[in-house]
């Protein structure tokens, strides 16, 4: 009984939390409006919200490729073909047909006749409320599809793929991910995948800002929304890894052979693996064409994919909250803390020498070098956040009382 009230008691403490870190985010996006002359990194504009927003996005598909990789051994480089595959999909499903003609100019019109953006329009309607929900349907319906689509590729390819190990597996992926990515930009293509032009005008983390009858912008939910989607996926992601089919992975990583010792079907767990982290990974590629407002297949190049790996290579293999916390340092470091370094420098007459446009990088990748050579586990390791770790580091910072005074001891 004490272990399921402790069990409670730890849920309850995460729901809190999660729910303080979702206020926090609204809060932190709309202080500006609400408290006149903040500083400007608290502008809607400024690069604190490029990296939260950012930062959700690629945690949740840095731990779909975490569950893979880190948890049942497989070691794939196919993420960037997945998110492709999830981005045109929401892109091509959401937007309006009153765009269509627009964006796909050069091929005059969509060959596709759907909109889910019209479809729930038509059932909820396109102003206030029912504008509002139709407009929420349909980007939960499209980022639904676009992890299917996802999960259906994998599916696809897991029979012969799946089958090779190790480094030829992952040879195996990345070619997939790039001949994805030649594909969508065939020109024979090109009504369905607009070529190789962007696809645009769909629904974005920007329209969530609820406005007021004059247009203007009274409450900003385009960080929190990302948050809260990355929150969910990441949370079942977590569900699962605890479930019998998590502990199925983790011994198929372990130890292959004594894994189907016990009775574990190798090509089942690793094909429901490969099929849930690519179904993850295709929602993380919708979350980003939102967030980036556009989907184009140039963006969905290998180095993505080097990127997310090196996000969990820094995070810790085998660990949720060490690939989130990665995420956000990653993020930070090459769109934000490090940015001074791209600009010329000058005190007085003197030029500071190095600083320039590409130094950054440069200065990134020691980092990075760094934190791979003296953390070879990562950040975390295997291990993860708990409230217990919490606590114990609180009490570590907590300061030390003075001992007692010489006329007590006396």
């Amino acid at each position: 009984m004490l272990q399921k009230n402790e069990k409670k008691a730890v849920t309850l403490r995460t729901m809190l939390a999660i729910m303080v870190l979702l206020l926090l985010v609204i809060l932190l996006e709309n202080i500006s409006s609400w408290i006149p002359g903040m500083p400007a990194i608290f502008a809607p504009t400024s690069q604190l919200f490029t990296v939260l927003k950012k930062g959700a996005v690629y945690s949740l598909v840095a731990v779909s490729m975490n569950l893979l990789n880190g948890f049942t051994g497989l070691f794939s480089l196919g993420q960037a073909g997945f998110m492709l595959l999830g981005a045109y999909t929401y892109a091509i499903l959401t937007v309006p047909m009153a765009a269509k003609d627009q964006v796909y100019y050069l091929y005059g019109g969509s060959a596709v006749k759907f909109s889910l953006v019209d479809l729930f329009q038509s059932l909820f309607g396109s102003a206030g409320f029912g504008g509002a929900v139709s407009m929420i349907c349909a980007v939960l319906v499209g980022i639904v599809c676009a992890g299917l689509v996802a999960a259906l590729f994998a599916a696809l390819i897991g029979t012969p793929v799946l089958r090779l190990k190790s480094d030829y597996l992952a040879i195996a992926t990345l070619g997939f991910a790039e001949i994805l990515r030649a594909i969508f930009q065939w020109q024979t293509l090109g009504p369905i995948t607009n070529g190789a032009n962007m696809l645009k005008s769909f629904p974005t983390f920007a329209d969530f800002n609820i406005k007021n009858a004059a247009g203007q912008v009274v409450l900003r939910l385009s960080t929190f929304v990302p948050f809260l989607l990355s929150i969910f996926c990441i949370g079942v992601i977590v569900l699962l890894i605890h479930s019998s089919y998590g502990r199925a992975f983790k011994a198929i990583r372990d130890d292959e052979v004594a894994a189907e010792a016990m009775g574990i079907s190798l090509f089942k767990h690793k094909m429901l693996s490969f099929v849930i982290s690519s179904f993850f990974s295709g929602v993380g590629g919708a979350l980003f064409a939102m967030y980036v407002s556009n989907a184009q297949a140039k963006a969905f190049t290998s180095t993505m994919t080097y990127e997310i790996l090196l996000i969990v290579v820094i995070g810790g293999i085998g660990s949720i909250s060490g690939s989130v916390i990665g995420t956000f340092l990653y993020v930070a470091c090459s769109e934000w803390w490090l940015r001074f370094l791209d600009a010329e420098t000058y005190i007085g007459s003197f030029k500071v020498p190095l600083l320039r446009s590409g130094f950054r990088m440069v200065v990134f990748s020691i980092v990075i070098m760094i934190i791979v050579l003296f953390f070879s586990q990562g950040i975390m390791g295997e291990k993860e956040l708990t409230w217990a770790g919490i606590g114990g580091l609180l009490k570590k910072l907590k300061p030390k009382k003075k001992a007692a005074s010489a006329g007590k001891e006396g």
